[in-house]
C-alpha cells in the first residue's frame, strides 16, 4: 500500500493493515525457513548418496535429480525473498563462451523510436550482445540477441530495448532448448545423462548438472500453470481415476520403495480434453482425498469413474458418487475364459460383448443420443445380473469364479450407472490409457527421497500428456509456454493451458 492510501485510514484501519502485513511477513519467513531447512537436507544427501551402493544408472539418476532439487529449492527461496540474490560484488561463476564454429541468428532488439523528446534524433553508439544456445533436433545454434544503445548528444540521454524476461533469468538456454530437455525426459523418458550425450553427439555438451538445474527451475515457473489445470479439471463433474506404481530411489538407505502415480482426467465424452498427474510416497487413499479437496465444504463431488480400489471408498462417504469400470468386471471373467476355459466365464463375456456393441454404436453420438442407444444396453444388464445371480448359488465360496462374480454384484449399482446418465462412460478405460504411456518407462522412473522430483515430474507430465490430448504437439507447446510465461499476467495464465492454447506467430 502507497504512503497516499495509508494517509486516508483511521487507527483502526492502520493497526489491522500493520497485523496483516506482520502475518504475511511471518508467514513467509516460515516458508523461507522450510525452503533453507530442505535444502540443507538436500545438500547433505547429494554428499551422502556418494558412498551408497547403487548402480551407476541408479546413481546418475540420483544425482541429477537432487540437482534439480536444489534448484527448485534456490528459485522458490528466491522468489519469496528477492534480496537473496548474489550480491553484485560477488564472484561469479564466468559462463564458457559458445564455440564459435555453431551457426549463429542474429535477433535485433531496437527502441520503438529514436526521436528524443526534444525533437532531435538519436545516434546509435554502441551495443550490447547475449548469445543463447538453442537446439533443435540434432542440431545447435546460436541466437545472438543485439539490444543498440541509441543517445541524443543534446540531452545527454540514453536508451535501450530492455532485455526480454526469460524463464531461467540470464539463462543460457532458449526456450526451445528447455522444451527438448523436458519433453525428452518426460515425455520420451530420456534421463539427463543419455541426454548429455546425445547434445554432445550433436556438437555442444551440457554437463548433467547443469540440465538438471534447468529442469528444476523450469518446474518451478510452470506449476502455476499445473495448479491452474487441476482448478479446471476439479470443476468438471465427471472425472477419471487411477493410480500406477513407480519404482522410487530413498537416499540413506540404498535402495528402492514402492510410490505412486495418481491420474485423474475428464472423460472422452468432455469436450475440455485434460489429464493431471499427482505424484505420492505411497497409494494411501488420503492422496486421493487430497487431491479432490476432501473434507471440505468446497471439496470436489461430482462422479468418479474407478476401479474397485479401496482407497476411493472415503471419497464416497464425503459425497462423491462412485462410477463402476465394466471393463474390470469383463476382466475377471476373460482370465477365467482364457486360463480354464471356463464355460461360466464364456458366456458372461457374451452379456459384455453385447454391452459394448450398443457403446461402439454409439461413440460419437451426443449425451442424448448414448442415452437413447443405452436403452437396448438395459435388458441385456438385467438378464446378465440375473444370470450372476443364479449362477452364485451354484458356486462355492472361495473359488476364483466365485470371486469374479461377486465382484459384479457387490458393485452392481456402481457398474450399471452409465446406463441412465448419457455423460458417463461404460468403462475406466480411458484415463488407463492416459498412464499407460508411464508404465513403459517405468524403469526411468527412480526419483530421489524427497517428493520434489516426483511431483516435478507429475507436474511436467500434465501439461505434456494434456497437449497430446489436445492433439498439439508437444515440444511445440511448451517451447512458446516458456517463452510466453515469464511475461504471462497471473489473472491470464489460463490461456496458456493446453486446451486454450493458441500458438504464437513463432511457435
Amino acid at each position: 500500500m502507497i504512503a497516499d492510501d495509508l494517509d486516508t485510514l483511521d487507527p483502526e484501519q492502520l493497526r489491522e493493515r500493520l497485523r496483516a502485513s506482520r502475518a504475511e511477513v511471518a508467514f513467509k519467513q516460515a516458508v523461507i525457513d522450510k525452503l533453507t531447512h530442505e535444502n540443507a537436507i538436500l545438500k547433505r544427501l547429494k554428499f551422502a548418496a556418494q558412498s551408497e551402493r547403487y548402480s551407476a544408472e541408479q546413481k546418475s539418476l540420483l544425482e541429477e535429480t537432487l540437482d534439480s532439487d536444489l534448484a527448485a529449492v534456490a528459485a522458490e527461496i528466491e522468489a519469496l525473498n528477492p534480496s537473496t540474490k548474489p550480491a553484485g560484488n560477488k564472484q561469479v561463476p564466468r559462463r564458457e563462451k559458445l564455440p564459435a564454429n555453431l551457426p549463429r541468428r542474429e535477433i535485433h532488439h531496437e527502441p520503438e523510436s529514436t526521436t528524443c523528446g526534444c525533437g532531435k534524433p538519436m545516434q546509435r553508439i554502441g551495443e550490447d550482445v547475449a548469445e543463447k544456445l538453442d537446439y533443435q533436433p540434432g542440431v545447435f545454434s546460436v541466437e545472438r540477441h543485439i539490444r543498440g544503445k541509441w543517445a541524443c548528444k543534446c540531452c545527454e540521454k540514453l536508451i535501450q530495448a530492455p532485455v526480454a524476461p526469460h524463464v531461467i533469468d540470464k539463462g543460457l538456454p532458449t526456450a526451445g532448448l528447455l522444451a527438448q530437455v523436458l519433453v525428452a525426459k518426460y515425455l520420451d523418458h530420456l534421463p539427463l545423462y543419455r541426454q548429455e550425450a546425445i547434445f554432445e553427439r550433436a556438437g555442444h555438451v551440457i554437463a548433467r548438472s547443469t540440465l538438471a538445474q534447468w529442469v528444476g527451475e523450469c518446474g518451478v515457473q510452470l506449476q502455476p500453470l499445473v495448479d491452474a489445470l487441476a482448478a479446471e479439471l476439479l470443476r468438471q463433474p465427471v472425472l477419471h481415476a487411477d493410480e500406477t506404481p513407480v519404482a522410487m530411489l530413498k537416499p540413506g538407505h540404498g535402495k528402492t520403495h514402492r510410490a505412486y502415480l495418481w491420474s485423474y482426467c475428464s472423460t472422452q465424452f468432455n469436450p475440455l480434453k485434460a489429464v493431471v498427474f499427482d505424484f505420492a510416497e505411497s497409494r494411501g487413499g488420503q492422496h486421493a482425498r487430497a487431491f479432490l479437496g476432501l473434507p471440505g465444504e468446497q471439496g470436489w463431488r461430482g462422479q468418479l469413474v474407478c476401479d474397485d480400489f479401496s482407497g476411493y471408498k472415503a471419497c464416497f462417504d464425503l459425497g462423491v458418487t462412485e462410477v463402476g469400470c465394466m471393463a474390470h468386471a469383463r476382466r475377471k471373467f476373460h482370465e477365467l475364459w482364457a486360463n480354464h476355459g471356463s464355460q461360466v466365464g464364456e458366456q458372461a463375456l457374451k452379456f459384455f460383448g453385447q454391452l459394448y456393441e450398443v457403446e461402439r454404436e454409439a461413440a460419437t453420438g451426443d449425451s442424448k443420443a448414448r442415452l437413447e442407444a443405452r436403452r437396448r444396453s438395459r435388458p441385456v444388464a438385467d438378464a446378465l445380473h440375473q444370470w450372476l445371480r443364479q449362477q452364485r448359488q451354484k458356486i462355492p465360496d472361495g473359488s476364483a469364479t466365485a470371486r469374479a462374480i461377486d465382484y459384479s454384484l457387490n458393485r452392481w449399482e456402481a457398474l450399471t450407472r452409465f446406463l441412465d446418465d448419457g455423460d458417463l462412460p461404460i468403462d475406466n478405460n480411458w484415463v488407463e490409457n492416459r498412464i499407460r504411456p508411464i508404465a513403459l518407462g517405468r524403469q526411468n522412473w527412480l526419483f530421489a527421497g524427497s517428493l520434489r522430483a516426483g511431483k516435478r515430474a507429475a507436474a511436467a507430465m500434465s501439461l505434456i500428456h494434456s497437449a497430446k490430448l489436445n492433439k498439439i504437439d508437444p515440444y511445440a507447446y511448451i517451447r512458446d509456454v516458456l517463452d510466453r510465461l515469464p511475461a504471462q499476467p497471473a489473472s491470464r495464465i489460463g490461456e496458456l493451458l493446453p486446451h486454450h492454447w493458441r500458438p504464437t506467430a513463432s511457435a
